[in-house]
């Protein structure tokens, strides 16, 4: 698991101080740079909601299956903390000019701190686009947890690190990319 990673890191530092190791916890990265130029390049059948919404409304398929609309959230679909990919990147930047001070090991979640559900996400896509999303609920998935998302005061407060770009960017920069690479690179 992830944490097993974590552990393994830290003892790995411990070890040996010639170690300076950045954990930085995702969660959900989404969007391209908003040149177009650079994005998720997802093969086949995307396993993310953001590509198969992209896709969807690319017309390579037919609709969006919303796994589970009875979960207890506001709209009864999963909560997901989004993170634009440029956010992250900038959050990576942050990270090694901190071990470039103070080495050692250093633990940050790199998330919004804002949970949006399946339905919000495809909402803001339309907004974004001017594209509507067919959509159909499906049954729930196997061990999805209703919400997740982020603390990230940790990374504020050490880094200086916070994310910009709201759910209207990701979206907006994720179809730009789609639509300038309709069959990716």
């Amino acid at each position: 698991t992830k944490l097993t990673i974590e552990y393994m890191l830290k003892d790995l530092a411990a070890s040996d101080p010639e170690w300076n190791i950045s954990i930085l916890r995702y969660f959900n990265p989404v969007g391209a740079h908003h040149s177009g130029e650079i994005g998720e390049d997802s093969l086949g059948i995307p396993n993310n909601l953001m590509p198969y919404i992209t896709k969807v409304a690319l017309g390579e398929f037919k609709e969006l299956a919303v796994f589970g609309n009875d979960y207890d959230t506001p709209d009864g679909t999963c909560i997901r903390d989004y993170i634009h990919v440029i956010d992250l990147a900038k959050g990576h930047i942050k990270a090694l000019q901190k071990l470039a001070e103070n080495p050692g090991v250093i633990i940050h979640n790199l998330g919004t701190g804002q949970g949006y559900s399946v339905l919000d996400v495809i909402e803001a896509f339309s907004s974004a686009t001017g594209k509507d999303i067919p959509y159909r609920i499906a049954p729930r998935r196997a061990g999805d947890a209703p919400a997740v998302y982020a603390d990230p005061a940790l990374a504020h407060a050490e880094l200086g690190w916070k994310a910009e770009l709201d759910l209207q960017a990701m979206c907006a920069d994720s179809w730009r990319w789609q639509q300038k690479n309709p069959r990716g690179y």
